[in-house]
């Protein structure tokens, strides 16, 4: 099993990707605090390189690849933001990016992967498809798969959010996270920890896809049944065993929202914080609106991890 980064690492990958990634803004929203009885600082990786945190994990692995393998290029599987940001980072070393996507893949998502210059294939939206194609291309090419969770290096540059959050917003209680795969909430875990072991992890998911909070529950890896259907789209991945680990051991909690409650939350950014994100960045709103985790009183560090949005379907759009 791969082990999740240590602090020294995630340490590490902040150093190494620093020219790389941007450090993003944190906002506030005065109406969001009085009505959840929180002060919520809302971590905004919508605005960071190819428009999500990904750019800090794909920089980071990437960046790291000894010479002999990077100019094999590398390959990676993803629903579009790993994606883009692998693109983007192995265009930064002039090696090639082979990236498989499901077919329902979202149209802007893909538009941004090929404009980075992700070489773009697609299959059919199951987690074996998506494996099986990626495994076909590292043995026809000899690339170095770049897994958008299950990476070690993956997860050390996703965990340096949590180091600049926690520079620009001191002494926070809490931090909550959206889940898909569990990279980002892994990385963000070890980090904060090493800075504060009192700050309480959460996590967000949403009901069609609470493979986390299942798994929590059982004390076992339980996948939901394959095909999954959200309108985050980025949070339809399974967790790993590595990540896994992590969400046992070091998440408090894990909240689920419905799909109801994702839109009236994207919403609720759009129109209190103006600015862009994606279905999967408000999952952890809703589930502090939905009363799923424990957060009144606190201050609490919230990842709005991208927004890459098609602005011709809005889920709040009159047809």
């Amino acid at each position: 099993m791969i082990a999740a980064p240590g602090f020294e690492a995630i340490k590490a990958a902040r150093t190494r990707i620093a020219a790389s990634v941007r450090c993003t803004p944190v906002l506030r929203s005065d109406f969001l605090d009085e009505e959840l009885g929180a002060q919520l600082f809302f971590k905004c990786e919508n605005l960071q390189v190819t428009g999500a945190f990904k750019a800090r994990g794909a920089f980071n692995a990437v960046l790291n690849l000894p010479p002999a393998l990077a100019m094999r290029g590398v390959v990676t599987h993803s629903s579009g933001n790993h994606g883009a940001a692998l693109a983007l980072a192995a265009r930064s070393r002039g090696i090639a990016a082979y990236v498989v996507a499901p077919r329902t893949t979202p149209a802007s998502k893909q538009q941004n992967m090929l404009r980075f210059g992700a070489r773009l294939q697609l299959c059919e939206p199951t987690l074996a498809a998506r494996q099986a194609a990626a495994d076909e291309i590292v043995a026809a090419t000899g690339a170095t798969l770049i897994h958008p969770f299950d990476n070690a290096d993956v997860m050390a540059g996703q965990g340096t959010v949590a180091l600049e959050l926690l520079e620009q917003v001191p002494e926070l209680a809490a931090i909550v996270c959206p889940i898909g795969g569990g990279g980002l909430i892994s990385g963000v875990a070890v980090a904060a920890h090493g800075v504060n072991q009192q700050i309480r992890i959460f996590g967000a998911e949403p009901a069609s896809a609470d493979d986390a909070w299942r798994s929590r529950s059982a004390g076992v890896i339980t996948p939901v049944a394959q095909p999954i259907s959200s309108i985050a789209d980025g949070l339809l991945a399974t967790i790993a065993p590595s990540t896994f680990e992590v969400i046992r051991t070091q998440v408090r909690a894990v909240g689920t929202v419905s799909e109801e409650q994702i839109v009236a939350a994207m919403r609720r950014i759009w129109e209190e914080l103006k600015i862009i994100v994606e279905a999967s960045s408000a999952v952890p709103l809703a589930a502090a609106l939905n009363g799923s985790l424990p957060l009144t009183g606190q201050r609490v560090g919230i990842i709005l991890t991208g927004g890459n949005v098609d602005l011709q379907r809005l889920p709040w759009k009159q047809e």
